[in-house]
């Protein structure tokens, strides 16, 4: 573990997954980009249970429990440090108390504030700006955004760890926000990375920071162009079917409709360019969102999540 000491009044980033991986898009981003190293893992023993055990070549292996870890960024003279939490996945039981120990260690390294990273589903549109929406803590901290482009959460709640962490928060003395990123609810179940996008660049003006954000507008932007291409697709296929039933259109057939099938495995050339994709991270940390992104578009991103956390674990050599 880091000493705190060497910690100038940091602010604690804890994301977890969720909807739209609008937290873990925004949380990867910054360890990418700032250069984070891993410095701690929080344990998580007794959190999940495990319902099936995996084979490979008729050998069962051992479990592999969801991790959570912590990564530091060092900042330049006169300014705040970073802390990002990564947790693989929200545990079923005993939310409560694990942010509790999680606010224990951020006490220890005296951490100054807590931010958590959400989705916030609702009607907007493809080619809409996402709006970012806050709750916080206290009073104080809302004045504070009062000049900031975000949107004053009303009556509702705040699902998961996002929101759990920030209770908890309460009772440790440590203030907390939580920043929502807009995005489409019918896309909820799918990676929009706009939200993230939105939501990392209220984070940065708070935190006083600098981010370069082109990589990851150009991943929302493509991904946003592919899923105006999925509605006109899913759209025309529907007026066909309309057509068909009143008898007009084209009878003589045609292609069915498919949708795209879900990754269960990857070419070999796949594979080879994820290799070199892995050697040029390893060797720059700033291109790990690049690797990242090309794990989601495979959709193999869980197949080698642990193995991406493995590249901030080191110093760079020249840090």
């Amino acid at each position: 573990m880091t000493d705190s000491n060497e910690l100038e009044h940091p602010w604690l980033v804890a994301v977890w997954p969720g909807m739209g991986h609008v937290a873990l898009s925004a949380g990867y981003y910054l360890m990418s980009k700032l250069g984070m190293n891993q410095f701690a893992e929080l344990s998580s023993a007794g959190l999940f249970d495990i319902d099936v055990a995996i084979v490979r070549d008729g050998l069962v292996q051992k479990p592999n429990r969801p991790q959570s870890r912590l990564f530091a960024w060092k900042a330049p003279p006169g300014q705040r440090d970073v802390i990002v939490f990564i947790g693989e996945a929200q545990p079923p039981l005993g939310k409560y108390a694990f942010c509790e120990r999680l606010l224990d260690l951020a006490r220890e390294l005296r951490v100054e504030r807590v931010f958590t990273f959400a989705a916030m589903a609702t009607e907007m549109h493809l080619g809409d700006d996402a709006r970012v929406f806050v709750a916080a803590t206290g009073q104080p901290l809302l004045d504070e955004l009062a000049n900031t482009n975000v949107h004053r959460l009303g009556e509702g709640h705040v699902g998961g760890l996002n929101g759990v962490l920030l209770a908890a928060a309460i009772e440790k003395g440590i203030p907390g926000i939580c920043l929502l990123g807009e995005m489409p609810h019918v896309f909820s179940q799918m990676l929009y990375p706009k939200a993230s996008l939105a939501v990392l660049r209220v984070f940065v003006e708070l935190a006083g920071i600098e981010l370069d954000f082109a990589e990851l507008a150009k991943h929302a932007e493509a991904t946003e162009h592919r899923l105006g291409q999925l509605i006109a697709e899913v759209q025309r296929r529907l007026e066909a079917v309309e057509d068909e039933d009143t008898g007009e259109g084209d009878k003589t057939g045609g292609e069915p409709w498919q949708s795209e099938p879900t990754e269960s495995g990857i070419s070999p050339e796949d594979e080879r360019h994820l290799e070199t994709m892995f050697d040029a991270a390893k060797q720059d940390r700033s291109r790990a969102f690049e690797l990242k992104s090309e794990l989601d578009r495979l959709g193999v991103f869980e197949d080698y999540e642990d193995r991406f956390l493995d590249l901030f674990k080191k110093e760079d050599p020249g840090a």
